[in-house]
């Protein structure tokens, strides 16, 4: 072996080269040699691995093999042995030059631990895209868990490097960052307050990739297509993306529509606004002209059964329409719509019905609708929305009722 570490070196010297210039030429030749052969071996390596990799994963019911292709792990695994021959063989490069020995040696130990994080970064990109292929996953995390491993990885593979550059033995590197970790702390802030929020998101499970969240603050109001560790990205209805740290999941209201979205039926809570001046009294002959109304004609019959029984009982003079118990426009209405949204195609007729009266206001008596549409798809559900409200307020001059409205200028014109 010492005879072809100075093959070169022998050589020149009989061909009248001076012995510090055949020192620097055999060095230089014995680099080249095996950076040639390095490279052939690491080419070779590489593909007959992939090709193996390949060959197994067209065989294979699984995809998690074609992942690891794609993710370049066959490539990065190959570069082991040629590095291990670099090692091997460095100290018959730098024979006579032992300080440039040194140098590169540490090189290449650095080298290896950014090899090795290639190698660990591949392998959990492998996993991250196997695990959202998996059905109880997808809508999980992960990308959270695998950032939180890889900066872990990072900060030891850091580490390691510089320990290895100043010659210092790990551990006692290790120790001597303890004095400087609040800095490290004030550093990595977002970092860790990211991975904590991550941690709480995802064991509380308030957020899963593919919820609707509103996020007033942020402007966020769409569904959830990436949560890592600093931030969680929404697409907007409008196809734009909103960028909220991941903290705020924690620290700040929003809300999710998951309950909703898993729920039978999309709520409907709106009101129609009645003038107040329009609620009235029925006579018995506005009680007949309502009765043509199928929908409410069985309760107004029954009703005003009872109405008339009652008041005959108690001798109530109904000289005064005032006097004993009547019906008013707005309460056979509000029947009405009770009836109406029941019998309504499009309305979940196992979940809350109601039409109530809120406390009157300055714009008038609202008649709030309270329901839930079988279609939960936001354009099915406004469409449901709209035609029961169309419906409503072409049916209130039936029962001489009016929505409120503000004046306008036809209002004041002579």
């Amino acid at each position: 072996m010492d005879k072809i570490k100075h093959l070169i070196y022998d050589y020149l010297l009989s061909i009248g080269t001076t012995e510090a210039a055949a020192k620097y030429l055999n060095m230089l030749g014995l680099a080249l040699v095996l950076l040639i052969i390095i490279f052939i071996i690491d080419f070779i390596i590489r593909k007959l691995l992939i090709g193996v990799f390949a060959q197994f994963a067209s065989k294979s019911k699984t995809n998690f093999d074609d992942l690891l292709i794609k993710n370049k792990v066959p490539r990065n695994i190959a570069h082991i042995i040629p590095l291990l021959i670099a090692l091997e063989f460095i100290s018959d490069v730098f024979y006579d030059f032992p300080d440039f020995e040194l140098v590169v040696e540490r090189g290449l130990e650095v080298f290896a631990i950014v090899l090795s994080l290639w190698i660990v970064r591949s392998i959990l990109n492998t996993f991250k895209d196997f695990f959202k292929t998996l059905s109880n996953l997808k809508d999980k995390p992960i990308d959270s868990y695998i950032q939180v491993f890889m900066i872990f990885a990072w900060i030891i593979g850091i580490c390691s490097a510089i320990a290895i550059l100043t010659r210092t033995p790990f551990i006692n590197f290790i120790t001597g960052l303890g004095a400087a970790s609040a800095i490290i702390i004030l550093i990595f802030k977002d970092t860790i307050l990211g991975f904590v929020a991550s941690i709480q998101v995802s064991i509380n499970d308030m957020v899963r990739i593919g919820d609707w969240i509103t996020f007033e603050k942020y402007g966020a109001d769409g569904d959830v297509i990436e949560i890592n560790l600093a931030t969680v990205k929404v697409q907007n209805f409008d196809k734009t993306i909103t960028t909220i740290p991941t903290y705020a999941l924690i620290s700040d209201s929003f809300k999710n529509w998951r309950g909703m979205t898993s729920s039978d039926g999309r709520r409907i809570k709106r009101a129609l606004f009645i003038k107040q001046s329009g609620v009235k009294y029925l006579t018995d002959e506005d009680v007949q002209d309502l009765m043509n109304i199928q929908l409410i004609r069985a309760y107004l019959e029954t009703r005003q059964s009872d109405i008339k029984s009652y008041n005959a009982s108690n001798q109530i003079n109904k000289d005064l329409l005032l006097n004993g118990r009547n019906l008013t426009n707005l309460g056979v209405f509000r029947k009405y719509i009770d009836s109406y949204l029941k019998q309504h195609s499009a309305i979940n007729k196992d979940m809350m019905i109601m039409a109530r009266q809120l406390a009157p206001t300055t714009q008038g008596i609202p008649l709030e609708i309270y329901a839930f549409s079988s279609d939960k798809r936001w354009e099915n559900y406004e469409y449901i929305m709209s035609d029961i409200f169309d419906h409503l307020i072409a049916a209130l001059p039936y029962f001489d009722l009016e929505v409120f409205e503000l004046p306008s200028s036809g209002n004041f014109s002579h």
